[in-house]
């Protein structure tokens, strides 16, 4: 998948998505990987900006396949994991080498992450992590309240009916 490609999915254009973009480059070059079909690869993400979205596109790793992780660090970092080769590799963008002068103008920024050398903006480094489980396919019920389809294990007991989160704390605040 090309830039512009990614830049159609995402919706704009915009510096997160050209980090995004580099590392997740960067990470599939590193362990010599191309995009996951299945869960072959397995993405940990530390944030939940623009370049996660590149990151998704080029290494088909994604939320519903179960082999997106996000941890809520506030890092531009990616770690990639390769279930076939069982190496992991740790992305991270290295904010410090870019020029004050280009910080906001969204589209200089942008034009220089993508034609900067690798080395100067990416930090990549081989990591010893455990395997990440692969996705598990859950029952879903319905909420006695919503009749939403819920899975199981987000299930809460009221007073013996099972509700889901929503309700379960709609309910509690109302009797609380």
């Amino acid at each position: 998948m090309n830039y512009s490609e990614i830049v159609r999915f995402h919706g704009h254009e915009c510096p997160g998505l050209a980090i995004g973009y580099r590392m997740a480059l960067a990470g599939l070059e590193a362990l010599k990987c191309i995009r996951s079909k299945d869960e072959e690869l397995v993405s940990i993400v530390e944030n939940d900006a623009c370049g996660v979205d590149a990151l998704q596109c080029l290494t088909g790793s994604t939320f519903g396949k179960g082999n997106l992780i996000f941890r809520n660090y506030g890092k531009q970092v990616y770690t990639i994991y390769s279930r076939n080769s069982h190496k992991g590799v740790r992305v991270r963008f290295n904010v410090t080498t870019v020029p004050d002068e280009i910080r906001k103008d969204r589209k200089r920024f942008a034009e220089w992450i993508l034609s900067c050398a690798a080395e100067n903006i990416l930090e990549v480094k081989t990591v010893d992590i455990e395997q990440p489980p692969r996705a598990k396919t859950r029952t879903s019920l319905p909420c006695a309240i919503c009749r939403e389809s819920v899975m199981e294990t987000r299930i809460r007991d009221l007073d013996g009916r099972s509700v889901c989160i929503p309700c379960f704390n709609k309910e509690s605040s109302d009797n609380g």
